[in-house]
């Protein structure tokens, strides 16, 4: 059982600011020794020069971008993906301090990015899908790629949809139109971008085409928290609002229900009819952190040392973190039952499994039924074999690469 020790320094949090509460960044969760041990390669940015005439715009006005690593041999025809993840803008305040990052502008994006995990392009780290074309879409709009809007006066563009939009049609030209097989995937904002996408990505190709989607860490829940209020659906509210988000939610949520409900996952997955595999921790300690527990719901700080570390959870605390794992098998049971989709809930206290090298394939990376996630994954994919794990409750997991934080939010 491994742990690893996260430091956070607010100054360099670029996540939303939910009043004067900032809103932890998932990227600062799966960014931090996510490259650990990794020969990944690394890849330049390429700005959508196309985007502009389309109003397909980051936050801040300025081009969206991708970064893409050439597929070659076998896999010179399959196309793999990533959509980006690191939180979401809920408010004019929070999305101007947004569009000063590379979460809301393509000025201060990384010019290179290393692929690891299931980006990575070596066979021994990435065995599946290590020879595919390999493409992360950076995220800068703050809405999942959902928004279509604009606030003027702020200097802030909700464009996340055109954004979308743009992208596929330039990785369309790029040659991905002629896949033979192709994978949507996503971590965490990523992660419910990928399953607001699925079922659109898969109308890009024929009906011949391979398209499958994979969301990690994005079963964010519409739970209640501590004290009793629902701080994630406050939350998702506020983004749908303010971004026009409404127009790009999947129709076959929106028809039935209200629309911050749609940009819940757990309201979406039952109606995908594309092939998709479920990833998620049972404890998501983004959402500890921020949806079961938040600092604004204990105001006295009992949970403090609990969000900061599961292992100073105290029995109590543990009761409330064993109902949210059954609130997390009810959201997918039935999506489980599908004989085309697959599944790997592992009772650990993480957040983003699949770019982590660490997590995704190497020698002691976590396990259900004896497969690592990348041996999981790449069997629901090529249906060697059915893929859909769930793990016994916390703690009975020796595999697990928990996350523990120093300091506080």
């Amino acid at each position: 059982m491994g742990s690893w020790v996260l430091a956070l320094v607010l100054g360099s949090v670029v996540a939303a600011v939910h009043g004067s509460e900032p809103w932890l960044n998932e990227t600062q969760v799966y960014s931090t020794n996510a490259n650990s041990g990794s020969n990944g390669v690394f890849v330049g940015l390429t700005l959508i020069q196309s985007a502009a005439a389309k109003g397909a715009l980051c936050l801040d006005g300025s081009l969206p971008g991708y970064h893409l690593h050439r597929g070659f041999g076998s896999g010179a025809n399959s196309w793999l993906v990533n959509l980006e993840g690191g939180g979401w803008c809920n408010d004019v305040k929070s999305c101007v301090f947004r569009k000063s990052s590379r979460r809301g502008s393509s000025n201060h994006m990384e010019r290179q990015l290393q692929f690891t995990g299931i980006m990575s392009n070596r066979p021994e780290e990435n065995p599946d899908f290590y020879n595919w074309n390999r493409v992360k879409v950076r995220y800068c709009d703050g809405g999942s790629f959902t928004g279509d809007g604009a606030d003027a006066s702020a200097g802030l563009y909700f464009r996340g949809e055109r954004i979308w939009q743009a992208a596929m049609e330039d990785l369309m030209a790029q040659g991905m139109q002629y896949a033979n097989q192709a994978l949507l995937s996503g971590c965490s904002a990523g992660g419910v971008s990928t399953i607001l996408h699925c079922d659109e990505f898969r109308g890009l190709f024929r009906s011949s085409t391979k398209v499958k989607c994979l969301a990690d860490a994005g079963m964010f829940l519409d739970t209640v928290d501590v004290s009793g209020q629902r701080e994630m659906r406050d939350f998702f509210n506020g983004i749908v609002r303010l971004q026009g988000s409404g127009r790009s939610l999947p129709r076959s949520c929106t028809s039935r229900m209200d629309k911050t409900s749609c940009f819940f996952p757990q309201n979406v997955v039952p109606n995908i009819q594309t092939p998709t595999f479920i990833l998620n921790t049972a404890y998501d300690v983004w959402q500890l952190q921020q949806s079961v527990a938040p600092k604004r719901a204990d105001p006295q700080g009992l949970w403090r040392g609990c969000r900061m570390n599961h292992a100073s959870c105290n029995s109590n605390q543990l009761q409330v973190l064993q109902g949210f794992r059954n609130q997390m098998l009810d959201a997918v049971r039935g999506f489980s039952g599908s004989r085309q989709n697959g599944l790997f809930i592992n009772s650990c206290f993480a957040h983003c499994q699949s770019e982590r090298q660490d997590t995704w394939y190497a020698r002691d990376s976590p396990r259900l039924g004896n497969k690592r996630i990348a041996e999981a994954v790449g069997d629901w994919f090529f249906d060697r074999a059915d893929a859909k794990y769930t793990d016994c409750a916390y703690p009975c997991d020796g595999t697990c690469h928990h996350l523990v934080f120093r300091g506080d939010y």
